[in-house]
């Protein structure tokens, strides 16, 4: 055989990550074959997201069997089979199935039957807009308290710490070995009418003698803060350790003042770790309801408490998929603003 022949054998003939993706595409193809053609119709939840979750897993094969059949497989697209599956199986169709719910109507005596309610997104808004407004105005003071507390945090660790950089990490770290639930309730205790900081801030007069922390705005948003701090600190942390010191001393042999140096130099260079840190903190903590539910009262419930009731108290179903959808929708509409406004490279570089 001619050295024209074997270099032209190597290149017809599949390579092994080639053979890997062809049969993931033939076992996510078989999966989504299998789904269409069992389950009931497109009345029913079961069918629509059974439906939903055949062809995305029949896009998910084809496409990556087509990568295979032109032999431009790499690692990456094998990698995607699993993520994609994974993301298909346990988040794609379990929001479309929520989808699905969120437009149907009755009780769970009666059962639940698909009617296209469109009016249960305006009705759940209408009825709640007040725990919609209350929920991202906690959110949005407790990110901006926590990047107020975190970046100094960061900074300090960063430049400053030195050898005990590694034990203040781990500190920063450690309220993550105690699960969330206990964390908040610590906080309780913190914040109870008889506590050491409630005495306190009596005895400087900063709230009435009959004043207290617990079953108030305040302590709602002190846990969040709380709760969510490292998430904030962290991403910031990372930007800062990214700095490049001889830039600063360059600034400082240009004659830049400390604050100069800082607006010009460390702030840029550590905007995506700000801005990873708020979406990180405000995302999650927008809906939260662990901490309005222990540290608060009902004049404190977020859209989370509400969501939580009407799924496991009222069994509202569709009202409370509407809720969720409406959260999510309402979050993307903030945050894909701000990402565009700091800039995609960004997050990128956090």
């Amino acid at each position: 055989m001619s050295e024209e022949q074997v270099a032209g054998s190597e290149r017809t003939s599949p390579t092994r990550p080639q053979q890997l993706l062809l049969a993931g595409s033939v076992a996510a193809i078989a999966l989504g074959l299998l789904l269409l053609l069992g389950g009931a119709g497109l009345g029913s939840v079961e069918g629509f997201t059974r439906l939903f979750g055949a062809l995305a897993m029949l896009v998910l094969g084809c496409g990556s069997g087509l990568v295979a059949i032109r032999g431009e497989s790499r690692v990456a697209y094998l990698l995607l089979i699993p993520g994609g599956a994974w993301l298909i199986l346990f988040y794609l169709i379990p929001m479309a199935r929520l989808a699905v719910t969120s437009l149907q109507e009755g009780t769970l005596e009666q059962g639940f039957r698909m009617a296209w309610k469109w009016s249960n997104f305006s009705e759940a808004f209408s009825t709640f807009g007040d725990q919609f407004l209350r929920s991202f105005l906690y959110a949005g003071i407790a990110t901006a308290v926590a990047l107020l507390i975190a970046y100094p945090l960061a900074y300090f660790i960063a430049f400053r710490a030195g050898r005990f950089k590694n034990l203040l990490l781990v500190m920063v770290l450690m309220p993550f070995l105690v699960p969330f639930l206990l964390r908040t309730l610590a906080w309780k205790i913190v914040l109870a009418d008889d506590g050491f900081v409630a005495d306190s801030l009596r005895a400087l007069g900063i709230i009435a003698e009959n004043g207290r922390l617990l079953a108030t705005s305040t302590a709602v948003v002190a846990g969040i803060v709380y709760n969510f701090l490292p998430f904030m600190t962290l991403p910031i942390y990372v930007s800062l350790e990214k700095v490049d010191h001889s830039l600063l001393e360059a600034a400082s042999d240009l004659y830049a003042k400390p604050a100069t140096a800082f607006a010009k130099v460390t702030w840029p260079l550590s905007r995506p770790g700000v801005v990873a840190g708020t979406l990180l903190t405000l995302i999650p903590a927008a809906g939260d309801y662990v901490n309005a539910t222990l540290l608060g009262t009902p004049r404190q419930f977020m859209i989370g408490n509400v969501i939580q009731s009407r799924f496991l108290v009222v069994l509202d179903y569709p009202v409370a998929a509407a809720l969720s959808f409406t959260l999510m929708l309402t979050i993307l509409a903030l945050i894909i603003p701000y990402v565009r406004a700091t800039g995609t490279e960004d997050l990128a570089a956090a």
